[in-house]
């Protein structure tokens, strides 16, 4: 069964009350928002207290024998009744047992109910219960009632019964109702509800009252991106900033269009069992209350590299998170975070990389290393030279070019690509790297940066 909803009743504003009493109005709002109980903990029940602990010494329960303590206590106080005297052993052990259900839970066995709006959280759903109530003597008719939210930004209609206004609200009588509103925004709100109706005279009369109450974040997610390659890696870590346990059910990226998007997670311990059940009925994630993280990783990858096309600038915008959550007592919320921006990097009108590299090289025996330039503009660039250039720390190079120092490619058109192969031989065995491969523009009369360092592995023959 469902626990039942229940709220405090939240009193008009002091300047409402007085321009109520300044127009002697026949109706007055109540608002009780409609939220799940709490769950109170008894401290009685975390800490157990035996009154024999207060006229026995510190020792009297770590002796070898605790039952002679309890001997020399009931020789001093002399109950007239023995059922009167405390059951269980007297001893440290005794203080575990539960004599009552509830003591495993350290609750009094009530739920403790809302006196007031209480804390409003970013992404959940703001329900009231509203109540107009005729305390006078004579019968209101003609009530047209309406309730909206106002922000800083908007207002926001939640009830009007401008076209089908309420009959009559009888000396005594009240007219409620529900409305809900889905939090969306930070920072203080007011539930306006506002009576234009006619009064025992006839007198047509308007009643507004004001319900302040504010909306916080009830979690935080920073962001850190990487870029190792062609390969950007994005950390995600959400903090729970409410007093309640938050349960993720979801924490989804959706990329943008340009990126695709995989989340990496760490392997499972060998004795995990799976199941298909256990697929299907996937436990929630726990972020506890107060400040507790959890941390998410993620692989994106430009979509256009998967389908073997040239690789073309990307947007700064990686995507946005979707998050849902349920409290304790399985209220729910749902947030979407803002579009996360990737570092910005230089763009590249020419790109140079290493496409394949022999698995096996030899020293002193000529290898291929297979390159491919990529034109990423609309316009044709070239020709180009492509050389070793010489090492800025002064030592010698273990990786020489084979042959031919320098080596000439032609033009390249717009977004198109050329593959070219570059002969090259080790001097010495062992873990080696291929680095200075250098690209020179002959029209621009620009260098590139060099190609990223690779490393190899040389043997013996």
């Amino acid at each position: 069964m469902a626990s039942p909803y229940a709220g405090g009743v939240q009193s008009p504003s002091p300047a409402a009350a007085a321009q109520q009493q300044q127009q002697n109005h026949s109706l007055a709002f109540r608002v009780m928002r409609l939220s799940r109980p709490s769950l109170q903990p008894d401290p009685a029940a975390l800490l157990r207290f035996d009154p024999r602990d207060v006229f026995l010494p510190e020792d009297a329960l770590t002796g070898p024998d605790p039952s002679a303590a309890a001997d020399f206590l009931h020789s001093i106080l002399h109950p007239p009744d023995p059922t009167a005297t405390v059951p269980g052993e007297f001893t440290f052990r005794d203080r575990f047992l539960l004599r009552d259900p509830a003591d495993a839970l350290a609750l009094p066995g009530l739920l403790v109910l809302p006196q007031s709006f209480g804390a409003i959280y970013l992404g959940e759903t703001f329900c009231s219960y509203i109540s107009i109530n005729n305390s006078s003597s004579f019968e209101a008719r003609d009530v047209v009632i309406k309730a909206e939210i106002q922000t800083e930004r908007q207002r926001i209609l939640l009830l009007d019964t401008s076209k089908s206004p309420v009959e009559s609200i009888r000396s005594g009588g009240r007219y409620d109702f529900i409305v809900e509103h889905d939090v969306k925004e930070l920072g203080a709100h007011t539930l306006v509800c506002t009576a234009l109706y006619n009064d025992g005279d006839g007198e047509r009369k308007y009643l507004p009252q004001f319900f302040k109450f504010s909306v916080s974040n009830p979690l935080s997610v920073r962001t850190k991106v990487r870029t190792i390659k062609d390969i950007t890696y994005l950390e995600a870590c959400i903090e729970n900033h409410t007093k309640s346990n938050l349960y993720m059910d979801q924490v989804d990226f959706e990329p943008a269009q340009q990126w695709k998007a995989k989340r990496l997670e760490a392997d499972e311990h060998p004795s995990a069992v799976k199941s298909e059940i256990g697929d299907l009925c996937k436990q929630p994630i726990l972020i506890r209350a107060g400040g507790g993280i959890y941390n998410y990783l993620y692989q994106l990858r430009s979509s256009s590299d998967e389908a073997g096309q040239p690789k073309l600038e990307l947007s700064s915008i990686l995507g946005k998170f979707q998050i849902t959550w349920r409290t304790n007592l399985g209220e729910p919320g749902r947030l979407q975070t803002q579009n996360i921006h990737s570092t910005p990097t230089a763009s590249k009108d020419v790109d140079l990389r290493a496409v394949k590299v022999p698995p096996i090289i030899y020293a002193e025996r000529p290898f291929m290393v297979n390159l491919c330039l990529t034109n990423q503009t609309d316009k044709t660039v070239g020709p180009f030279e492509v050389f070793l250039a010489p090492s800025m720390t002064g030592e010698e190079r273990v990786v020489l070019v084979n042959g031919l120092q320098k080596l000439i490619l032609p033009l390249v058109e717009a977004f198109e690509s050329i593959k070219f192969d570059l002969s090259m031989v080790a001097t010495q065995l062992g873990v080696q790297k291929i680095s200075g491969i250098t690209m020179y523009a002959v029209q621009e009369k620009k260098y590139y940066e060099p190609l990223p360092d690779i490393e190899i592995f040389v043997d013996a023959e």
